[in-house]
């Protein structure tokens, strides 16, 4: 834990400005100030009519804010295609009117540098920069770029490349520490968010937030008001610790709130981000210093990580998926948890708890129940973990029959489980025979937990007996798909025998499974209580405290 009050860093946040008249330019300058921004880059290639003198004269003197000019060409993503000599006239009239800053780009850099020599001004920075919109290089070619970028005379040096994969953003994260230069560096598109966020702990000059969701001036820039906000941007420092939560997709994920305000109560030096990550294997590795301190795992990468793991917890062993992974300090090692079956059956039982009106010291209210778990994933298996040790009938539902993973120790028994994406084969003959075993180790599966399996088609008509629990683990509901259900009430009328239906999303809270479910006359649990259950333990070992349980209920209630 921090004690006293943490100091402010010196990376500055940019607000792009991109009106098509200077009237919208001068009132989104105006925000900029109000939402906390230090400098506004002002795009002039966005405007619709631009009188050079007057308009610039207009916009410096009316900006409350340090003025960076940019009039990017559509070959370097911005949007003038004019006069070369128009443009390069533009910017020096707009350091000679008191600009603070120009962006200019390196291919023309040399030129710009010699029309500005000897009448730059004393507190007047020049910007040189280089767009890749394709990739992100080795990191010796990114310091040969600054190294070019240095010779044209830049006091700034600005990269900005394409992540292709999260872990691009390492080598522009090498770059940053290592110049000696200031040196703006960020990696465009989802993939990498983390180098916009994380630019203060690595010591990035600036990096870019906009004034609204969508505005952007590049792909991947997050709002001003998330930066400050949501990953307290101006806390940032070296010695951060970095967590977040792995998954593909992953923007929809509200864990960052959930932790990031959690952290903040409590004084705690940590940052969590959205990480999309495609391979696991290749992040960890990749990101294997201390101060990556801990992950949350979501779909699809639930299994894969126990495999990345140097220990894995017995129960997240039997149960063959991980949703917490914390690197030890002290050597590196990963160990990897699984809170989704705590968080998943505590939710579950009271709710069954509170609609039956028992208490907690009478045993598990599940126990003899014929608990139905929709998906063999990771979230899947935690859900038929949790409810077979807590006496229940568990029957397996898939959507379809898919591919397997390795065997794993599945109460004990060696299985091989299946997935819930369905998987390319090359033939039809090929295709049957792996049907067959699918459907056999499924089968092997099902005896294990004491039921039965199901295709999802199948289950429509699967009604033995009334008062079932019903647990949805898979994505059918998530946003931005709110209209699919796994078991739709306008065909069948199986949703009247559950006593209680629970589904494991929680965006949106309220999925069409669950409206139908009372509509049917079920009880039902949303996924928040699963996702606040699984916070807790996991809060705990990332930070070594108690979970602030009635912070966390006070988000999530507030949550759309």
């Amino acid at each position: 834990m921090e004690s006293g009050v943490m100091m402010k860093n010196s990376t500055l946040i940019c607000v792009p400005i991109m009106g098509e008249t200077i009237e919208k330019m001068v009132d989104d300058m105006n925000k900029a100030k109000t939402s906390g921004g230090d400098i506004v880059e002002i795009r002039l290639g966005s405007l619709k009519r631009f009188n050079p003198r007057k308009d610039l004269e207009l916009l410096i003197r009316n900006c409350p804010l340090p003025t960076l000019f940019s009039y990017r060409l559509k070959w370097e993503g911005g949007q003038y295609d004019g006069d070369e000599n128009s443009r390069r006239e533009a910017l020096q009239l707009a350091m000679e009117l008191g600009a603070d800053y120009v962006d200019i780009e390196l291919k023309v850099a040399h030129e710009f540098m010699n029309s500005i020599h000897g009448r730059k001004p004393e507190n007047f920075k020049v910007i040189v920069s280089s767009h890749n919109y394709e990739n992100t290089p080795s990191v010796e070619d990114l310091g040969n770029l600054v190294a070019s970028i240095q010779a044209t005379g830049a006091d700034i040096v600005k990269i900005a490349t394409t992540a292709l994969d999260i872990t691009d953003v390492a080598r522009i994260f090498q770059i940053t520490v290592q110049s000696k230069v200031p040196v703006i560096a960020l990696v465009m598109g989802e993939r990498g968010l983390i180098s916009r966020i994380l630019c203060p702990k690595f010591g990035g000059y600036l990096t870019f937030g906009t004034l609204e969701h969508g505005t952007v001036s590049a792909p991947g820039q997050p709002t001003i008001k998330d930066l400050v906000n949501l990953y307290s941007f101006r806390q940032l420092r070296p010695d951060t610790k970095v967590f977040g939560v792995i998954g593909n997709p992953i923007g929809h994920s509200k864990s960052p709130l959930l932790y990031n305000e959690a952290f903040k109560s409590v004084g705690f030096n940590g940052v969590y981000v959205h990480l999309l990550v495609d391979e696991v294997a290749k992040f960890l590795h990749t990101y294997s210093a201390s101060d990556f301190a801990g992950f949350s795992c979501s779909i699809p990468h639930k299994e894969v990580a126990v495999k990345c793991c140097d220990e894995v917890d017995p129960v997240a062993k039997s149960i063959g998926a991980v949703n917490c992974i914390i690197r030890r300090p002290s050597d590196g090692k990963l160990f990897g948890y699984n809170t989704d079956y705590v968080g998943a059956i505590s939710a579950i039982e009271d709710g069954l708890r509170d609609s039956l009106k028992i208490n907690s010291t009478s045993g598990s209210p599940l126990a003899g129940k014929l608990f139905i778990v929709i998906g063999a994933g990771g979230a899947g298996r935690a859900l038929a973990y949790g409810a077979k040790e807590k006496g229940a009938r568990v029957v397996i539902a898939n959507r379809n029959y898919v591919c397997f993973l390795e065997p794993c120790d599945f109460f004990g028994i060696a299985l091989e489980i299946e997935l819930e994406f369905t998987c390319a084969v090359q033939n039809q003959n090929g295709y049957e025979n792996g049907m067959s075993k699918m459907k056999a180790r499924a089968r092997g599966l099902a005896d294990t937990v004491g039921g039965d399996a199901l295709s999802l088609a199948d289950l429509n008509d699967f009604h033995p007996e009334n008062g079932m629990i019903l647990a949805n683990t898979t994505s059918v509901g998530m946003q931005p798909n709110i209209d699919e259900t796994p078991i739709s009430k306008e065909k069948y009328e199986s949703l009247k025998y559950y006593y209680l239906v629970f589904d494991a999303i929680y965006t949106p809270k309220i999925t069409r499974l669950l409206r139908e479910a009372q509509e049917s006359g079920a009880v039902t649990v949303t996924g928040v209580e699963m996702f606040i259950g699984q916070a807790y333990e996991q809060f705990e070992r990332f930070t070594g405290s108690p979970a602030p349980k009635e912070l966390f209920r006070e988000i999530m209630a507030n949550v759309q």
